[in-house]
């Protein structure tokens, strides 16, 4: 049951929190605008799109990557203050314990982080279907596709191959296609100089072919200029940016996942990153909570000033490196969930520490 103390300290919580987000939104979103207004004159954006499909989208997905900032900020400003104002040596002389004076803050924190979670899960995405939307016709370059010998598995015993894929001419150079039998052993195999879209018969036309036929020791090759033939692949899949993944909900990136996995995308491992930060996310509110009143609740010289210069650094530190972290996964082959979590890890130990250290 909530006491008095509890209800002070969640209506300081929360309130310092929404605060300080409705403060830094409205200074992130002036200064997006200025970034932002030559491109939207000149792709003729109207103010009601931009308004309402972009910044009103905008919106929840900064309040859910800077959460951990503002959070941290929140618990060191309103905690700082109650120990210059001596509240904390007053609740710890009438006899609350330092864990006990801890709960009301982690109720806070598991609100947070049950926002955050259902944000990154539910909302965003279908926030960011049409906040991307609209960057895509007023905002964003068109997409260039610079992927490279690109290897796709299109069904249980099919593999297909091409060096590259042209977005403007739904074009794939040096196509091949492998099937394998119930063995694995090679059973056809076809070479040509290129597969293309037709939008008109919604099939692959493929040029300069070879194809080989195999039957045990027998081998069968014919050759041909032009082919039709339906494959398990659809030119959108080439014309997706990376930001794609973050449009889906919880149950479509699991599904979209297992497809990728099964198809070999390469791409796979950004929509693992995209999964694993929606939870490790949620999960720091309560690590920078816990540090956060670690820090703040001891009454220094230095004052308030010298607990947010902590905490910012803290903060930003963690945010940099939760966003440096994701990149070993990408791009250095690390485990993906090692990759994300290793930030919550250890920051996970600096927060026992100072706990440790905490007043008592």
């Amino acid at each position: 049951m909530l006491k008095k103390i509890d209800i002070y300290i969640i209506k300081k919580f929360l309130g310092t929190f929404f605060f300080t987000i409705l403060l830094v939104i409205c200074v992130i979103i002036v200064f997006d605008i200025s970034e932002k207004l030559e491109d939207f004159i000149k792709n003729k954006a109207p103010l009601k799109a931009i308004a309402f499909d972009y910044y009103l989208n905008l919106v929840p997905y900064f309040i859910n990557m800077l959460s951990p900032l503002f959070v941290f900020i929140s618990v060191i400003f309103f905690t700082s203050k109650m120990a210059s104002n001596s509240e904390i040596v007053a609740i710890l002389a009438g006899g609350v314990s330092f864990k006990r004076m801890l709960r009301p803050f982690l109720v806070c924190a598991f609100v947070l982080a049950g926002l955050s979670y259902y944000l990154n899960n539910f909302l965003i995405p279908d926030a960011n279907k049409k906040r991307l939307a609209f960057e895509e016709v007023y905002y964003r370059n068109k997409l260039r596709n610079f992927s490279q010998d690109i290897h796709m598995k299109i069904n249980d015993n099919t593999y297909i191959y091409m060096t590259n894929f042209v977005v403007d001419l739904n074009l794939g150079n040096n196509f091949s296609i492998e099937r394998f039998n119930e063995n694995k052993e090679l059973e056809y195999k076809l070479l040509s100089d290129n597969v293309k879209w037709d939008s008109t018969i919604n099939k692959w036309t493929i040029t300069n072919y070879v194809e080989r036929h195999i039957d045990g020791l027998n081998e069968t090759i014919s050759k041909g200029v032009r082919k039709d033939t339906t494959l398990n692949l659809k030119p959108e899949e080439f014309k997706r940016r990376n930001s794609f993944i973050t449009t889906m909900d919880f149950f479509e990136l699991n599904d979209y996942i297992a497809e990728q996995e099964f198809k070999g995308s390469q791409q796979v491992v950004y929509s693992e990153v995209e999964k694993q930060r929606r939870g490790a996310y949620p999960f720091a509110t309560f690590i920078l909570t816990i540090i956060g009143v670690s820090i703040s609740s001891r009454k220094v010289r230095g004052g308030i000033g010298l607990h947010i210069f902590l905490g910012l650094l803290i903060s930003f530190s963690f945010i940099l490196f939760m966003r440096i972290s994701s990149t070993f996964a990408i791009n250095s082959g690390v485990p993906v969930m090692v990759a994300v979590w290793i930030p919550n890890i250890l920051y996970s130990l600096l927060a026992l520490y100072l706990l440790k250290k905490a007043p008592k």
